[in-house]
């Protein structure tokens, strides 16, 4: 990285693809193996764990002994309720999306008074590199535009509220920042109208190169389909440029060369960046979960990443 304002050399950085710590296949209750046996159809020989992400739920690809395969996510509903309660909006919410979606197909739901399962189909695929990589931060891109295409327009069904309906500490927290913050005034602004822009498409809000997969065909697929909501139809392609951007990669060339963010009006564009990046600010003065212990490091990470690039286009020094 380069001394560009707000990023530093020295700032540490997530363990990525290494940032969850999840429940292992022996630790699940007995019933609740038996069940996902039942569903994949043979006894389990191989539990391979998915470690990427911030959230403590079981994800992992099993193998069964007659070579069959799911990728499945699981959380008790007592140690894990957050978690529990977000796959069940995601499977309610991958069941409302329309034909073509590049996400894995959902299998089945396991649905109890302890435990939540859900069964996708296990791809053969992996996270880009980080840094990123010109050619793989291409894909992810193409990915974003996929999502946009495949969810225009927005199902009904979904029933999704806006970004900061969704979020509502995106607009107030500059309020939380410590006042002398260079340009808190400014960035204050422009964050609060966020909440004005007019675009209501789908995002999928958490489009990080956690939630990446790149195929062996060349495709991608996106996972963690429990935070959608409407905005902007270009937010994905922006939330994946931030973290291209504190990689070190020159991002503004892609910016105005990609099919959602080409024709954007620039000061949306800072709106969003500056709503994000008081968030993050605020949030990583909290302390870290126990059972997320890379989260805030992602967060500091991710506000110098943002303020960085929002002082580039603003001419901050």
């Amino acid at each position: 990285m380069s001394d560009r304002p707000g990023l530093r050399p020295d700032l540490a950085q997530v363990p990525h693809g290494r940032t969850a710590h999840r429940l292992s296949w022996p630790y699940l209750p007995a019933y609740l193996r038996a069940v996902v046996e039942q569903r994949l159809g043979s006894s389990v020989v191989d539990a391979a764990s998915r470690d990427a992400g911030f959230t403590p739920g079981f994800a992992s690809v099993l193998t069964g002994a007659d070579g069959g395969r799911l990728f499945v996510k699981a959380a008790s509903k007592q140690a894990q309720a957050d978690v529990a309660r977000a796959y069940l909006d995601e499977a309610r919410k991958l069941r409302g999306m329309p034909p073509g979606l590049p996400a894995a197909a959902l299998r089945w739901v396991h649905d109890d008074a302890d435990w939540v399962a859900l069964g996708f189909d296990a791809v053969d695929g992996r996270p880009p590199l980080r840094p990123w990589h010109a050619d793989e931060l291409d894909r992810a891109l193409d990915l974003a535009e996929a999502i946009a295409a495949a969810t225009d327009p927005v199902p009904p069904g979904l029933r999704l509220r806006t970004v900061v309906e969704e979020v509502p500490p995106l607009v107030g927290a500059w309020d939380r920042v410590a006042a002398d913050w260079p340009h808190r005034r400014e960035a204050r602004a422009l964050a609060t109208a966020y909440a004005s822009l007019p675009d209501r498409a789908f995002c999928h809000t958490d489009l990080r190169d956690d939630n990446v997969l790149l195929l062996d065909d060349g495709s991608a697929l996106a996972c963690d389909w429990n935070w959608p909501a409407l905005g902007p139809v270009w937010q994905d392609t922006v939330d994946l440029l931030v973290s291209a951007y504190g990689d070190g990669m020159d991002v503004e060339p892609v910016l105005a060369e990609r099919a959602l963010t080409r024709d954007v009006d620039p000061e949306h564009v800072d709106m969003w960046l500056a709503a994000l990046c008081g968030f993050m600010v605020a949030s990583s003065s909290r302390p870290a979960p126990l059972n997320s212990p890379h989260l805030r490091t992602h967060s500091i990470w991710y506000a110098e990443a943002l303020w960085g690039w929002l002082c580039d286009r603003r001419g901050w020094g």
